[in-house]
């Protein structure tokens, strides 16, 4: 399985950014997918996650309302739509594929992760 996650960079306080992950090796449109981010110092923490179809999302608080997770089946492609971007916002941000179907925040139940793309927010 390999997970290319792309489209990170620095931004200015309130400014847009769209994160894209392209999925191969894996039956994409029957895995659960997710976005987690990892700040310096700090765990790595859960942001965004879709079903497999798309139709149920879930998201960390902190990103509620700002974000918005999707994705394109026919692409193999997960993206996440980051929007009011904060400075508390910067991190590794990684995409990773579901053990299942599932939607899930837990970390534990992903088997599979990209490499990380870097989003840093100014102020």
């Amino acid at each position: 399985v390999q997970l290319q996650a792309s489209g990170g960079g620095l931004v200015q306080v309130g400014d847009s950014l769209s994160l894209s992950c392209a999925a191969s090796g894996l039956t994409f449109s029957y895995t659960g997918m997710g976005w987690f981010r990892q700040a310096p110092g700090r765990e790595r923490e859960f942001v965004a996650a879709i079903s497999w179809a798309g139709t149920k999302t879930r998201y960390a608080e902190p990103v509620k309302g700002r974000f918005t997770i999707s994705r394109h089946n026919g692409e193999n492609t997960v993206y996440l739509q980051m929007n009011n971007l904060k400075p508390e916002d910067t991190a590794l941000y990684y995409c990773a594929a579901a053990r299942g179907t599932f939607i899930t925040t837990d970390s534990y139940e992903y088997d599979s992760w990209g490499q990380g793309t870097q989003v840093t927010v100014s102020s």
